[in-house]
């Protein structure tokens, strides 16, 4: 969905939401939603709101290692341990 497509008004999400919620979860995708004009609430769907906040958390936990421990490996180095434990996990 472009851009264009996803800024719709709080009074459409109103008369229109049952169909909103369906198409945001079949194309997992984001929709913003405005208010007197102004962009307010993200509606996102469930699946991609997940996948958001893992990463977001392997980021942190990225950026809490190489904040208290100076000697940690470097970022590439990092990465490259976790894609082995995950294809280990795969497995």
């Amino acid at each position: 969905m472009r851009l264009s497509e996803s800024v719709k008004s709080i009074s459409y999400l109103k008369a229109n939401a049952a169909d909103l919620v369906n198409q945001i979860n079949k194309n997992q995708n984001t929709l913003i939603i405005t208010q007197n004009g102004e962009a307010k609430v993200v509606v996102q769907d469930i699946k991609l709101y997940e996948k958001t906040q893992e990463t977001l958390a392997m980021l942190k936990l990225l950026a809490m290692t190489s904040e208290e421990n100076p000697n940690a490996k470097g970022i590439k180095e990092t990465f490259g341990d976790i894609r082995k434990e995950l294809k280990k996990k795969s497995q």
